[in-house]
């Protein structure tokens, strides 16, 4: 049985092919019965991880994903590895045993920004995967960008700027608290952030990390990444992708520890610039797409090729989430 394709209003067209792809179920079996559903996944792994890589992200609408354990039961019929959420600056909670979180759990009122999944981490997350449970009823739309388009973009609006961004790479300095803070989109204590009990194994982790780091009287750490690559070259595509946190950091890392235009730098110290950062978030925002939620709607994303946001929200709305190594498929 193959694959479905439709159309998603507000999908959009890179290099000729829709963004993100939408794939609806290819019989009224596979749309009605788990069991036939993850047979389908299953069977068609391999063309959708090729599709995936040549759209950036595949949105799966009318599947019978009804819950957490039923999301994670369609990861197990594909082969995408489980990685642990370590050394990502976003308050979360785990949700099932092995491998669903819940999405960036930052307050309604804010918008988090375009990013890569970890970015600011020296192995990140090759791919991300995307749960419907609780759909907002005003906002909350997920904001997709390809990463290639907006890397052209930043080469026209600075070309000497973005070669030097390239040529050096970039450091990103954050302050994590000893406790989680849930009030703030970076509120992500360093015990969960990298998952340990005392400030000897957190040293251990950092170090593995290859980052600098100083601990602060109240128990909190200021951390001091290694210099990280801020435009690669994708073999996959065979396009250079904006992969870095820039927009994210400068423009959302800030609370009472925080300031986001002094938590990014180039290698060599220097602070970005402020009106070139105004102009790639104005790009961004509009080279992107925003699609609204369906319950049970799932999106995988290549997390090498395309970076994600969020809208800000009302009402209820809850989204889980799920990442894998990028030597997974």
């Amino acid at each position: 049985m193959g694959i479905a394709i439709s159309k998603l209003a507000e999908q959009k067209q890179v290099d000729g092919l829709d963004f993100p792809l939408l794939i609806n179920p290819p019989s009224a079996e596979v749309a009605a019965s788990e069991q036939a559903s993850l047979k389908w996944i299953s069977e068609n792994r391999a063309e959708l991880h090729s599709l995936l890589i040549k759209h950036g992200a595949l949105l799966f609408r009318g599947f019978p994903v009804s819950s957490d354990d039923a999301f994670e039961r369609m990861l197990d019929h594909t082969d995408y590895v489980n990685m642990p959420y370590i050394g990502g600056a976003a308050p979360r909670t785990q949700v099932t045993a092995s491998r669903i979180v819940t999405a960036n759990e930052s307050p309604a009122s804010e918008k988090i920004p375009f990013h890569h999944e970890m970015a600011q981490v020296p192995t990140p997350p090759g791919y991300i995967f995307f749960y419907c449970d609780i759909a907002s009823p005003v906002g909350g739309a997920t904001s997709l960008l390809h990463s290639a388009e907006i890397c052209d973009a930043f080469f026209e609006i600075a070309p000497d700027f973005a070669a030097k961004v390239e040529a050096q790479g970039v450091r990103y300095v954050r302050v994590m608290p000893e406790v989680t803070d849930a009030t703030s989109a970076i509120g992500r204590s360093w015990k969960d952030t990298f998952q340990v009990e005392t400030k000897e194994q957190a040293e251990e982790a950092m170090r593995a990390a290859g980052m600098d780091w100083e601990w602060l009287e109240n128990g909190d750490v200021r951390t001091y990444t290694a210099v990280l690559p801020a435009v690669r070259f994708d073999e996959e595509t065979g396009r250079k992708v904006f992969f870095n946190s820039l927009a994210a950091v400068y423009t959302g890392w800030n609370d009472s520890r925080n300031k986001g235009e002094t938590a990014v730098m180039t290698a060599d110290g220097d602070y970005l610039d402020a009106e070139v950062m105004a102009r790639l978030v104005e790009a961004m925002d509009q080279k992107c797409v925003n699609f609204k939620w369906e319950k049970s709607d799932v999106l995988w994303v290549n997390n090498h090729t395309v970076l994600h946001a969020r809208q800000p929200f009302e009402g209820d709305r809850r989204i889980l989430a799920s990442i894998s190594f990028k030597e997974s498929a």
